[in-house]
């Protein structure tokens, strides 16, 4: 599970990359590119830059897809902890059964006596 971690910071890390450099990049139909001003803007010249930025752009994407892939991968196992691959503890001792409430007004037995026999039925 700690390589899912891993994966997830490198992916953010070429996400956030990514980003920077297809903003860096010179937009090919800006208005001032139609008055000589389009290699002002450029951080790396006129056309030097452009092809370091194309392939940074190119080889980050490629990144970003195969890094989003075998996230998906890795994720489709579902979700893991540390308690889930361990067995459920056994109980200590089987739970005793619930015993039945005894009736109003009586008391139990003493212990190794015999039980008295029932009340006769009342006469109707």
């Amino acid at each position: 599970m700690i390589l899912y971690y891993i994966i997830t910071v490198f992916y953010v890390l070429v996400c956030t990359l990514l980003l920077l450099v297809i903003l860096l990049q010179q937009g090919k139909g800006d208005i001032a590119a139609a008055f000589g001003g389009g290699s002002s803007q450029s951080a790396f010249g006129a056309r030097a830059g452009a092809t370091v930025l194309s392939k940074a752009t190119a080889v980050l994407a490629a990144l970003f897809m195969i890094v989003a892939l075998a996230l998906a991968i890795i994720g489709q196992r579902g979700p893991g902890s540390v308690i889930s691959g361990s067995a459920p503890p056994r109980p200590l001792s089987a739970p005793a059964k619930p015993a039945t409430p005894a009736p109003a007004g009586s008391t139990p037995a003493p212990a190794g006596s015999t039980p008295a026999p029932p009340p006769p039925p009342a006469p109707k």
